[in-house]
């Protein structure tokens, strides 16, 4: 006990001295600083960084060994020193003190942090000695030397001692050279390995394929080409990465980079496998339903609105996943939910018509008083439902344009939908003719015009000629056809009005005659009287004016 006890007095009256501090290191550099434990610390990373041997033992405790083993061992032990620090302990100088004297609360020993070794922690520590003319100065404790190769052996590689000493040179940021040449050999390692590990997965999924019968398998190895190759990559990179032994910020970045890309390739997939999903449906729908052009087309109205509801919810929810990652972002959601109440009030009331657009949508996907591909008359313009979203529809007019509407247009007002239930629809075309036209010679016409000008327009379901009018010079043709759907039957109108026309000029009767009464003068009256006549054929009665394009008979 009483050596125990006079051996501890030693140790604490050896620093006072001056003289058992590192006497077989010899002179010190000029270039050393150990007057602050901060001062102490910036120079030891400072002086291992840089291989500089003539400085790097100074800061350690040496003092435990043989003088003539203090040099070598000194430089070997901070080397190895260095390693670990760089990849378990990150230094924060705001927390190490800038006074001579160090912390009034811990004069003596001032501890930088703890690092694993075995089952417990083992303190890094600062020890304050006095130097010559009762400086103070501060150097790693010997306790904290003692214990560097175990902490090596544990957190250390063997690479520090066998790569040639130019790739520890000074680092570059936080990293040093073989740290850089490794992360650039990691990436093309990864990349090569994950696009092999992916066409090994897709061709053991190609022979799956083969014996089932079912076409979802296809779409989730079709979705999977992409995002597992980059999933996988990620997942390499940061499992590769722990072999560098990288510094706790730069493996905190390369996680940081893998998460991100593993959430970026989860998002992909999911978007990529509810479009080809949506596809795939749409045509086995379309395959079993034959002719039913109806419930295809609502089908592929649901499908577009839901695609488009589970892609936003993707790229939101995978943006919230990216930004929590990071502190500040955590800090400012906490904040934000600490007031949802009052928030969700300001929004709510701020994007009152945004999200009534956004419920009209999902209630138009499911209500369908539009489907993509129907025909309407939306603003007095004739065209076909393009494109439907969340917020608006597009439709394509005639003439190429397209017109914008809003979604809540087609829930509030009146419009028209030609193909409701069906495409198929009935035109009419209305002619004018003279009370001698043959109406049967027309109806012949009219089905010989369809079987032959218009037998790639006729759906060959209903044809007639009716007299819906009359006036005192004409009566009114009206003639009726039916196609397929209401593009057909426009162009089916025209040239059946053309064609009938182009019947009625060659017809004796077939074209309006404006007839008039004329009285006789006295002079000229006939045996019977004043009676009324048609003026003979070239020479037209007096004071008779017909309109341009009749006749007079």
């Amino acid at each position: 006990m009483y050596r125990y006890l006079v051996f501890f007095l030693m140790l604490l009256l050896a620093p006072a001295t001056g003289l058992a501090l590192n006497e077989g290191l010899g002179e010190v550099p000029a270039e050393v600083d150990r007057h602050t434990p901060a001062a102490t610390v910036a120079g030891f990373l400072d002086a291992t960084h840089a291989r500089d041997l003539a400085r790097m033992p100074h800061y350690l405790w040496l003092s435990h060994l043989p003088k003539e083993k203090q040099r070598a061992e000194g430089e070997r032990l901070a080397l190895r020193l260095m390693f670990v620090v760089d990849r378990t302990l990150w230094f924060d100088f705001s927390h190490i003190s800038q006074e001579p004297q160090g912390e009034p609360t811990d004069a003596l020993h001032d501890s930088l942090g703890k690092i694993p070794l075995g089952r417990g922690l083992r303190d890094i520590r600062l020890r304050k000695v006095d130097g010559p003319e009762g400086a103070s100065l501060w150097v790693f404790s010997e306790d904290t030397v003692r214990a560097i190769d175990a902490l090596f052996a544990e957190h250390g590689s063997p690479m520090l001692e066998v790569l040639p000493p130019f790739l520890f040179v000074r680092p570059l940021w936080i990293l040093e050279l073989w740290q850089w040449l490794g992360l650039a050999l990691l990436v093309g390692v990864a990349g090569l390995a994950s696009r092999v590990l992916e066409g090994w997965g897709h061709g053991l999924g190609l022979r799956a394929m083969r014996l089932t019968k079912s076409g979802w398998d296809d779409q989730l190895l079709a979705a999977g080409r992409g995002p597992v190759r980059y999933g996988l990559g990620a997942v390499l990179m940061a499992l590769g990465s722990r072999l560098l032994l990288l510094p706790p910020p730069a493996q905190h970045g390369v996680d940081l980079l893998a998460r991100s890309l593993v959430i970026i390739a989860v998002a992909w997939f999911v978007v990529r496998f509810v479009k080809l999903a949506a596809g795939f449906i749409e045509q086995k729908v379309a395959s079993e339903s034959g002719a039913d052009v109806g419930r295809v087309r609502g089908l592929r109205t649901q499908l577009a609105v839901m695609r488009r509801i589970v892609e936003v919810a993707s790229y939101v929810i995978a943006a919230s996943l990216l930004l929590l990652q990071f502190e500040a972002v955590r800090n400012v959601g906490v904040s934000l939910l600490a007031s949802a109440g009052l928030a969700g009030l300001v929004v709510g009331l701020a994007a009152q018509k945004s999200i009534s657009t956004l419920l009209g949508g999902i209630q138009l996907s499911i209500t369908q008083p539009v489907r993509i591909g129907d025909t309407v008359i939306v603003e007095n313009e004739w065209g076909w439902i393009e494109e439907i979203t969340l917020s608006y529809v597009v439709v394509k007019v005639w003439d190429l344009r397209r017109l914008v509407v809003p979604m809540s247009y087609f829930l509030d007002k009146p419009f028209q939908n030609w193909s409701r239930t069906s495409t198929e629809i009935l035109g009419t075309a209305e002619l004018y003719a003279d009370y001698k036209t043959d109406v049967g010679a027309v109806r012949t016409e009219l089905a010989r015009i369809l079987r032959e000008e218009g037998r790639e327009l006729w759906d060959g379901k209903a044809q007639g000629v009716q007299v819906t009018g009359c006036s005192e010079r004409t009566m009114t043709l009206r003639v009726l056809v039916s196609a397929s759907d209401a593009g057909k039957a426009f162009d089916l109108r025209c040239l059946v009005r053309e064609k009938l026309i182009a019947f009625l000029q060659r017809q004796p009767n077939g074209l309006p005659v404006l007839r008039a009464e004329a009285l006789l003068p006295p002079e000229v009256a006939s045996p019977w009287g004043n009676a009324a006549f048609s003026a003979p054929a070239g020479k037209p009665a007096e004071n008779v004016v017909a309109p341009p394009g009749s006749r007079r008979e």
